[in-house]
């Protein structure tokens, strides 16, 4: 048997009905594992072994009994630190937050617990989760398992991190314009962000998601089953649907993929990121599957106007805070938000629009197509010290124009590993689909699980 913190929640739950293991000796062989990459990573904000060995301790009875919560109960599990859980304060990863004890659960980490599942630590983010970066003001600096000098990206850095580096098979983030998936891209892990809705979140917002971070899509599909139940206090969520989450199987004969490598603005493509993205359209082709290019479709106002936007929210954020906490927040950050000040509330309103219209952009840009395929984005993992791919201020999104639109257009979109650069960083390739159809893009994705080749068995921590 593998060691006990790389078995997925499959392989834990069929262990544990057969009485094969305990949630309590696995729990505690992920707190052990944990304890030995920690401190290279500091991808955790919370860890309490104890209250994850009690949460185990009552898992084990209930298996015992035959009565288990869910297939979940017992499995271990990461939540970042934005998605609340009950007395657990929320710094949202900035220093300039007063922290205060969570009254209650998140909608998913209430599912999560309602389902059993052991909370082992909850993750780290970046300020206000305004970076692709494992940097932040109030948390250690985050580091990618692949290679610690390296980024793991953000805003969900702990949880790529963890995922990658075994702490359990399941971890939770969040993404609003990439937050999963390029993490999950720069990780080596899969990163699914589901359709708007699909996943109740507290509080809701206009491209906001929650999503499971983990080493398969199978794992992944197993958290959706739990993640996606109801939740009233979610106004933006989708009914309840009956989904069979783990039917992952499918051909790849009749299935047409658009191609699309041309985002029109931002970072120039990376030649090792080309080739594993077209490489991995001809296995789709070569195994059945019809694939078309696809022209680009985002521009250059669209993202400025999207940066219009989110500079005057983080700066109205800004300016509420006291001049001593405002001191405390990351400087890129200050120096991003600076120009808010001074933004009209025309230029604020446009801004807005311009949201509106990458999202009737990306919906169109799949018409004719069963799912597209991309980049997750144009650049391999960078320095773990800088906040960006170019860590600049003043262009921060020249990394996310592949992964932004698929938030405003409320499409569900996944990173799934494809190959690894000559430097030996993980390489992601992202499927997205029409909105709402979160199962058929986890089937594509499993589908290219299997007509993928293999790739390095995890990451190897450093001495």
């Amino acid at each position: 048997m593998a060691n006990l913190h790389e078995l997925s929640a499959a392989e834990l739950s069929a262990a544990y009905a057969a009485r094969r293991l305990s949630p309590k000796e696995v729990t505690q062989a992920v707190i052990d594992h944990i304890a030995r990459w920690e401190p290279h990573l500091c991808a955790l904000w919370w860890h309490e072994p104890e209250q994850a060995l009690a949460q185990a301790e009552a898992a084990e009875r209930r298996w015992a009994q035959g009565a288990p919560a869910s297939p979940l109960d017992g499995v271990p599990v990461t939540l970042k630190e934005n998605i609340a859980t009950r007395g657990v304060p929320v710094p949202l990863g900035c220093a300039a937050t007063a922290l205060q004890p969570a009254p209650e659960d998140a909608p998913p980490a209430a599912r999560l617990r309602e389902a059993g599942a052991v909370f082992v630590g909850k993750t780290t983010m970046p300020d206000w989760g305004m970076l692709s970066s494992g940097l932040s003001s109030f948390h250690k600096l985050s580091r990618n398992p692949w290679n610690v000098a390296k980024n793991p990206g953000g805003s969900s850095s702990g949880a790529g991190a963890a995922a990658a580096a075994g702490y359990g098979p399941i971890h939770l983030g969040t993404d609003i314009g990439g937050s999963i998936r390029l993490p999950a891209n720069w990780c080596g892990v899969v990163g699914f962000k589901p359709s708007l809705g699909r996943v109740p979140i507290k509080p809701p917002y206009a491209g906001r998601v929650a999503g499971p971070m983990t080493r398969s899509v199978t794992d992944a599909a197993w958290a959706m089953s739990v993640l996606s139940r109801p939740d009233w206090r979610d106004a933006m969520s989708l009914p309840a649907q009956p989904i069979d989450w783990l039917a992952l199987e499918r051909d790849a004969r009749g299935l047409r993929i658009g191609l699309w490598l041309d985002a029109s603005w931002g970072d120039a493509l990376q030649p090792e990121v080309r080739a594993a993205v077209e490489s991995a359209a001809s296995a789709f082709e070569a195994a059945g599957a019809t694939v078309v290019p696809v022209p680009s479709f985002s521009t250059r106002a669209m993202i400025e106007g999207l940066d219009s936007f989110w500079r005057m929210r983080s700066w109205i954020d800004y300016r509420n805070l006291p001049p001593e906490r405002q001191a405390k927040v990351l400087p890129y950050i200050r120096q991003w938000i600076a120009s808010g000040e001074h933004l009209s509330g025309e230029a604020v309103f446009s801004g807005y629009s311009q949201m509106g219209a990458l999202r009737d952009a990306a919906v169109a840009a799949l018409q004719g197509v069963d799912v597209l395929l991309s980049p997750v984005s144009p650049d391999v993992a960078f320095a773990a010290h800088w906040a960006s791919p170019r860590n600049d201020p003043q262009r921060p999104f020249e990394h996310i124009a592949y992964t932004v639109p698929f938030n405003f257009s409320e499409q569900p979109a996944i990173s799934v590993p494809a190959a690894m650069s000559g430097d030996g960083l993980p390489i992601g390739l992202q499927i997205v689909g029409h909105r709402h159809d979160d199962l058929g893009v986890l089937r594509v994705a499993r589908l290219w699980e299997q007509l993928r080749g293999p790739l390095p068995a995890g990451p190897t921590m450093p001495r």
